[in-house]
């Protein structure tokens, strides 16, 4: 468990897949010696590195083998493996990054954190340059529609922060922000349907974490039937993988997918 001569980490265990897609993005991908399992970008990763995590569950005695000198995890969701390697010696690095700009100051971090500061900053700026874009071409859109954008069905828990200023970006309006300003999924909650359905979204968003969105299971919710996003057929998915992870692949992919459906949505409106 021993650091490089310039004292930067060189067998880093990534406990979720934003600090592997950093990591490869900015080539510093051999100093990787572990990854998430629910790690899907970048593709190859899978195939390069050993998987020794879950989301809230991880394999300590295979990280230890593995000899790290650092793990990198996110949120408090991930507090008892955090605490299980830190009585184990190990350095650990647990970030809580909530919003757009969190996103982009954590690549600058990371990027720091293995010594090729210069480089993150100009790859941070480029995702910037492509936020920036977004914004500029939603602002062109004739209308702005209301969005419903769902995390998990039962309960129902509406989007996080991140995600809720990417619909914002994209050229939409959440319809429930005040929630995104909550960190946790429980504060996230929507109880009563009713709020939903009074809201009247024109798109509504699923993106459930770990399964497949059943637009028709929505759709077929009492009380759902007149709301403009199900009348009008505007249910859509977006991949968890791609929208829900606090790392590049919100900004880009997932930022992508969510102007396609804003500007679909628009182009219908005549």
């Amino acid at each position: 468990m021993d650091m490089d001569r310039s004292g930067l980490p060189r067998r880093i265990i990534c406990l979720t897949e934003e600090p592997t897609e950093v990591l490869y993005a900015l080539g510093e991908q051999d100093r990787i010696a572990g990854i998430s399992g629910f790690t899907v970008r970048p593709a190859r990763a899978r195939q390069d590195k050993p998987r020794v995590s879950a989301f809230t569950s991880a394999k300590i005695d295979r990280i230890l083998a593995l000899a790290p000198d650092l793990a990198i995890g996110f949120s408090d969701m991930q507090a008892d493996i955090a605490a299980a390697l830190v009585k184990a010696g190990i350095e650990v690095w647990i970030a809580n990054h909530r919003s757009v700009d969190g996103i982009l100051g954590y690549v600058r971090r990371l990027g720091a954190l293995v010594g090729v500061a210069a480089q993150a900053a100009r790859y941070a700026d480029a995702l910037a340059a492509q936020v920036d874009a977004a914004r500029e071409a939603a602002a062109r859109l004739p209308r702005r529609p209301r969005v419903y954008f769902e995390e998990w069905d039962e309960p129902r828990i509406s989007a996080i922060r991140w995600v809720s200023e990417l619909i914002g970006i994209a050229g939409g309006d959440d319809i429930f922000p005040q929630r995104a300003a909550a960190s946790l999924g429980r504060d996230r909650i929507v109880a009563d349907d009713r709020e939903t359905i009074e809201a009247a979204p024109d798109i509504i968003i699923g993106s459930w974490c770990g399964k497949k969105f059943r637009p028709e299971q929505v759709a077929a919710r009492p009380g759902w039937a007149d709301v403009p996003a199900v009348r009008d057929g505007q249910l859509h998915e977006i991949k968890s993988p791609i929208i829900l992870q606090p790392g590049p692949a919100a900004l880009t992919d997932g930022l992508a997918a969510l102007q396609r459906i804003v500007r679909d949505w628009a182009e219908r409106q005549g």
